[in-house]
Protein backbone atom coordinates (compact mmCIF):
# COMPACT_ATOMS: atom_id res chain seq x y z
CA UNK A 1 0.00 0.00 0.00
CA UNK A 2 1.18 3.53 -0.73
CA UNK A 3 1.26 6.03 2.10
CA UNK A 4 2.40 9.61 2.64
CA UNK A 5 4.59 10.07 5.72
CA UNK A 6 3.59 12.88 8.07
CA UNK A 7 6.86 12.71 10.02
CA UNK A 8 10.30 11.12 9.70
CA UNK A 9 10.24 7.37 10.31
CA UNK A 10 13.57 5.59 10.84
CA UNK A 11 14.53 3.13 8.10
CA UNK A 12 11.45 4.07 6.06
CA UNK A 13 11.54 7.68 4.91
CA UNK A 14 11.23 11.34 5.67
CA UNK A 15 8.27 13.66 6.12
CA UNK A 16 6.15 14.10 2.95
CA UNK A 17 7.73 11.08 1.21
CA UNK A 18 5.43 8.69 -0.62
CA UNK A 19 6.49 5.15 0.28
CA UNK A 20 5.16 1.64 -0.25
CA UNK A 21 4.70 -0.50 2.87
CA UNK A 22 2.94 -3.73 3.71
CA UNK A 23 -0.75 -3.25 4.49
CA UNK A 24 -0.50 -4.43 8.10
CA UNK A 25 2.35 -2.05 8.94
CA UNK A 26 0.47 0.85 7.39
CA UNK A 27 -3.00 0.16 8.77
CA UNK A 28 -1.99 -1.12 12.22
CA UNK A 29 0.91 1.18 13.09
CA UNK A 30 1.67 4.13 10.82
CA UNK A 31 -1.85 5.44 10.20
CA UNK A 32 -3.27 5.00 13.76
CA UNK A 33 -0.22 6.69 15.33
CA UNK A 34 -0.52 9.64 12.95
CA UNK A 35 2.80 9.01 11.25
CA UNK A 36 1.21 8.54 7.82
CA UNK A 37 -1.94 8.83 5.70
CA UNK A 38 -3.12 6.74 2.77
CA UNK A 39 -1.77 8.10 -0.53
CA UNK A 40 -5.07 8.62 -2.36
CA UNK A 41 -5.06 10.73 -5.55
CA UNK A 42 -6.55 13.65 -3.59
CA UNK A 43 -3.91 13.35 -0.87
CA UNK A 44 -1.13 13.25 -3.49
CA UNK A 45 -2.54 16.39 -5.13
CA UNK A 46 -2.67 18.19 -1.77
CA UNK A 47 0.90 17.08 -1.02
CA UNK A 48 2.16 18.44 -4.36
CA UNK A 49 0.47 21.81 -3.77
CA UNK A 50 1.73 21.95 -0.19
CA UNK A 51 5.32 21.17 -1.26
CA UNK A 52 5.16 23.82 -3.96
CA UNK A 53 4.05 26.44 -1.43
CA UNK A 54 6.63 25.41 1.16
CA UNK A 55 9.64 25.10 -1.17
CA UNK A 56 11.31 28.24 0.18
CA UNK A 57 10.67 27.19 3.79
CA UNK A 58 12.24 23.81 3.12
CA UNK A 59 15.29 25.54 1.64
CA UNK A 60 15.64 27.60 4.83
CA UNK A 61 15.35 24.46 6.98
CA UNK A 62 18.07 22.80 4.91
CA UNK A 63 20.35 25.86 5.26
CA UNK A 64 19.80 25.84 9.03
CA UNK A 65 20.71 22.13 9.11
CA UNK A 66 23.87 22.86 7.10
CA UNK A 67 24.81 25.61 9.56
CA UNK A 68 24.41 23.20 12.49
CA UNK A 69 26.44 20.61 10.55
CA UNK A 70 29.22 23.14 10.06
CA UNK A 71 29.29 23.90 13.79
CA UNK A 72 29.48 20.16 14.57
CA UNK A 73 32.18 19.47 11.98
CA UNK A 74 35.20 19.68 14.29
CA UNK A 75 33.59 18.20 17.39
CA UNK A 76 35.16 15.14 19.01
CA UNK A 77 33.67 13.77 22.21
CA UNK A 78 35.14 11.91 25.15
CA UNK A 79 32.67 9.96 27.23
CA UNK A 80 33.83 8.59 30.58
CA UNK A 81 31.96 5.67 32.06
CA UNK A 82 32.39 2.95 34.66
CA UNK A 83 34.45 0.06 33.37
CA UNK A 84 35.14 -3.44 34.69
CA UNK A 85 38.63 -4.87 35.11
CA UNK A 86 38.38 -6.53 31.69
CA UNK A 87 37.63 -3.25 29.90
CA UNK A 88 33.93 -3.87 29.43
CA UNK A 89 31.46 -1.09 30.15
CA UNK A 90 28.75 -1.55 32.75
CA UNK A 91 25.72 -1.13 30.51
CA UNK A 92 26.42 0.64 27.22
CA UNK A 93 26.93 4.08 25.72
CA UNK A 94 24.04 5.25 23.57
CA UNK A 95 22.63 8.28 21.85
CA UNK A 96 21.44 9.75 25.17
CA UNK A 97 25.00 10.05 26.49
CA UNK A 98 26.18 11.54 23.20
CA UNK A 99 23.36 14.12 23.26
CA UNK A 100 24.29 15.04 26.85
CA UNK A 101 27.96 15.51 25.92
CA UNK A 102 27.00 17.65 22.91
CA UNK A 103 24.77 19.77 25.16
CA UNK A 104 27.72 20.34 27.52
CA UNK A 105 29.58 21.77 24.51
CA UNK A 106 26.66 24.05 23.69
CA UNK A 107 25.03 22.04 20.88
CA UNK A 108 21.35 21.25 21.57
CA UNK A 109 20.79 18.08 19.49
CA UNK A 110 17.74 15.82 19.87
CA UNK A 111 18.83 12.30 20.83
CA UNK A 112 16.38 10.80 18.32
CA UNK A 113 18.42 11.99 15.34
CA UNK A 114 21.68 10.49 16.65
CA UNK A 115 22.48 7.03 15.32
CA UNK A 116 25.24 4.66 16.44
CA UNK A 117 25.90 1.71 14.15
CA UNK A 118 26.80 -0.92 16.76
CA UNK A 119 26.28 -1.19 20.52
CA UNK A 120 29.12 0.48 22.42
CA UNK A 121 30.05 -1.94 25.19
CA UNK A 122 33.84 -1.54 25.39
CA UNK A 123 36.40 1.22 25.79
CA UNK A 124 37.59 2.58 22.44
CA UNK A 125 37.00 4.87 19.46
CA UNK A 126 33.57 4.99 17.79
CA UNK A 127 31.54 7.14 15.42
CA UNK A 128 27.99 8.44 15.67
CA UNK A 129 25.95 9.95 12.84
CA UNK A 130 23.69 12.95 13.44
CA UNK A 131 20.97 13.11 10.76
CA UNK A 132 19.99 16.79 10.74
CA UNK A 133 18.04 16.72 7.46
CA UNK A 134 17.38 14.08 4.85
CA UNK A 135 20.29 15.49 2.81
CA UNK A 136 22.50 16.69 5.69
CA UNK A 137 24.22 14.42 8.20
CA UNK A 138 27.37 14.75 10.30
CA UNK A 139 29.69 12.04 11.57
CA UNK A 140 30.92 12.68 15.10
CA UNK A 141 33.85 10.68 16.44
CA UNK A 142 33.74 9.84 20.13
CA UNK A 143 35.98 7.98 22.51
CA UNK A 144 34.81 5.95 25.47
CA UNK A 145 37.26 6.03 28.36
CA UNK A 146 37.36 4.59 31.88
CA UNK A 147 35.96 6.86 34.55
CA UNK A 148 38.55 8.09 37.07
CA UNK A 149 38.03 6.40 40.42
Amino acid sequence: MEIILKEDVANLGYKNDIVTVKSGYGRNYLIPTGKAVIASPAAKKMLAEDLKQRAHKLEKIKKDAEAVAASLAGVALTISTKVSATGSIYGSVGNIQIAEELEKLGHKIDRKIIAIKDAVKEVGQYKAVVKLHKEVSVEIPFEVVAEAE
